[in-house]
């Protein structure tokens, strides 16, 4: 069962002003079959802390740990935080001109697994996966999320989730810009990888339309860097009915 633990994490990020401290010590445990989702208002830092997980070097750790089944993530570079298990699908998925997504997932498929997969076996698990979100496979032949919608985008991450199929999924605003349809099939495409054995999920949002379709656990309230309530399913209702204003003034 994976467990990714953090603890006392915080994070800065260099300015014209010099450093600014982001995130503001954060402890959060998500162990193999929980759903934890972080809701707070904007410029919280919660894609911050998706980000200082995945390794972008843009923030700097100042304090604190994070480790993946014991070990120290933070000591590993990008690509092994990959390989080690760890999934990230960014609010602005980014285009790769001159990539197709069939050769961009099979570098990924062959860089995780360290062997190419068979191409037969492969083409065949690839075009199932696009069935499953309704994706349509002449998306295969083109350059990653070049021209892609935001759904498209969406869609095209969750391929890499079932096909890459890590020990934990981070999800920064997964739901950012998707229409109804879109919404469903993204959700289910995360609930499929859960019960695909213990897989933790983290799930960032703002709104509480995607926990219609996946179940949290743990719901986090996030301000100002910092966790400032946790509940279960039935927090993010209370926020819905009551927003962030009392955590916010709470914080200042």
């Amino acid at each position: 069962m994976a467990t990714l633990e953090i603890k006392d994490l915080h994070v800065s990020v260099e300015t014209e002003d010099g450093p600014k401290e982001i995130l503001k010590g954060v402890d959060l445990t998500i162990k193999g079959g929980q759903t934890h989702a972080i809701m707070g208002p904007n410029g919280s830092g919660k894609s911050t802390l998706a980000y200082s997980i995945a390794g972008h070097p843009k923030y700097t750790v100042t304090q604190g740990s994070v480790t993946l089944d014991g070990v120290d993530v933070l000591a590993m570079s990008v690509d092994e935080r990959a390989r080690a298990g760890l999934f990230l699908a960014m609010q602005y998925p980014v285009e790769v001109p001159g990539v197709s997504v069939s050769n961009f997932l099979r570098t990924a498929k062959t860089a995780i697994s360290g062997e190419a997969p068979k191409l037969r076996h492969w083409v065949k698990d690839v075009n199932a996966a696009m069935d499953r979100v309704s994706m349509d496979k002449a998306f295969a032949t083109r350059n990653v999320n070049e021209g892609f919608s935001g759904g498209e985008k969406k869609r095209h991450e969750i391929v890499q989730l079932e096909l890459l199929d890590p020990k934990v999924a981070v999800l920064d605003e997964t739901d950012s810009g998707l229409d109804i349809d879109a919404l469903k099939i993204v959700s289910e495409g995360v609930n499929r990888f859960k019960e695909n054995g213990d897989k933790g999920v983290l799930l960032i949002t703002h709104y509480t339309r995607i926990l219609r379709y996946i179940t949290p656990d743990f719901v986090h309230v996030f301000v100002d860097g910092r966790m400032v309530e946790e509940g279960g399913p039935e927090l993010a209702d209370q926020l819905e009915a009551e927003g962030y204003d009392k955590y916010v003034k709470a914080a200042i």
